[in-house]
């Protein structure tokens, strides 16, 4: 029985082995057939972009705790944010008008997000469960209409692909497809080694999406191929902490513990950019791109926000107003102004 056992290891020791020489060769192939980089081509025949100086617009007070996350709606001028302090605010941002305060049965939020039609609020966290209020009910969302209950680790993000269905991503390393109308579990995701940090949806393709997660993988998932991820990428030497396609969806971006951000490409299958500062030791809490995917806005433990040319691969910026940790930040719908929230309990609207 034990030398059984012994060849079985000694097997799955082997295959273990090939693989990772079949990996090197697949990647020593990959940098043989990459004759140029995308700094290198883009620093030839793009003009530099001018160094950007956003200020402070408005500065949205209302949270008593930690802001831990927030979204833009797709189609209008409306803001969500989740705090510690145990409460979703829906904002007119441009106004710095709280419009609804919606009170959550645990404070302990990780996530929030906007439905295509803003009429549906989805939050998350530490209970394990995704909530679902709807802004339009009577008597207001005092109580959520749907909770979906399945998650056996906190809820890390959270994305409606549509009124009827929203992915969710946790620290029991799965990203589940919810049917929202019935609270059931549509199909499990299951390959990464960690637990999954954020994920991200894009417009052109709805029925991809993209996970990060502590084993330091991006994975790119098809919710039609119920078997496996379609594709994985690393590079990233700690946890993926934020990801976020690139406004054509064939492209994404990466920010990580490892004080890098980095750009990959689904159609070349390998990572295109690394934006890093030598002198910056801090972790890349959240990233977002411009509506044009030009510029790379990236936050960061050390209060601050980071502006990167994608393309060029240049610092272009620096953003310094919150007096904490920047914990979350995102694009308005139309590409007028960048949000950030952090845990000195302010969001902040910036502009030109």
């Amino acid at each position: 029985m034990n030398h059984q056992r012994d060849s079985f290891a000694d097997r799955i020791a082997a295959a273990r082995r090939e693989a990772e020489t079949l990996k090197e060769e697949v990647k020593k192939r990959r940098e043989t057939l990459a004759d140029s980089s995308l700094q290198e081509i883009a620093r030839k025949n793009l003009t530099a972009l001018p160094r950007l100086s956003l200020r402070v617009r408005k500065s949205l007070k209302g949270h008593l705790a930690k802001v831990y996350a927030l979204h833009w709606a797709q189609d209008q001028a409306q803001l969500v944010t989740a705090s510690q302090d145990g409460k979703l605010l829906v904002w007119l941002p441009y106004l710095a008008h709280k419009i609804v305060s919606i009170p959550l049965q645990s404070s302990w939020v990780m996530t929030c997000a906007h439905s295509p039609s803003s009429n549906l609020i989805a939050s998350g966290g530490l209970d394990n469960v995704c909530s679902i209020f709807n802004l339009k009910t009577r008597d207001g969302p005092t109580r959520p209409a749907r909770q979906l209950a399945g998650h056996t680790g906190y809820l890390s993000c959270c994305r409606f692909l549509s009124e009827r269905q929203i992915l969710t991503s946790s620290g029991d390393t799965s990203c589940v497809l919810w049917d929202i109308e019935s609270s059931v579990k549509v199909d499990d995701f299951r390959e990464h080694s960690g637990d999954v940090m954020c994920l991200s949806v894009t417009r052109t393709n709805p029925h991809i999406f993209i996970s990060g997660a502590c084993d330091n993988t991006a994975k790119v998932w098809d919710i039609r191929d119920k078997k496996k991820c379609i594709q994985t990428f690393s590079g990233h030497e700690s946890d993926i902490n934020a990801i976020d396609f690139f406004p054509d969806g064939g492209a994404f971006g990466t920010g990580s513990d490892d004080a890098t951000c980095r750009l990959f490409d689904l159609r070349a299958d390998r990572e295109l950019n690394v934006y890093s500062d030598e002198n910056n030791y801090c972790g890349v809490t959240s990233v977002a791109f411009s509506n044009s995917g030009r510029v790379l806005f990236a936050g960061y433990d050390d209060y601050k926000c980071q502006i990167w040319d994608t393309m060029r691969n240049e610092h272009i910026g620096t953003l310094s107003s919150h007096e904490n940790r920047v914990s979350c930040l995102t694009v308005s719908a139309d590409g007028k102004a960048l949000c950030t929230g952090s845990w000195d309990h302010t969001v902040k609207i910036w502009g030109f």
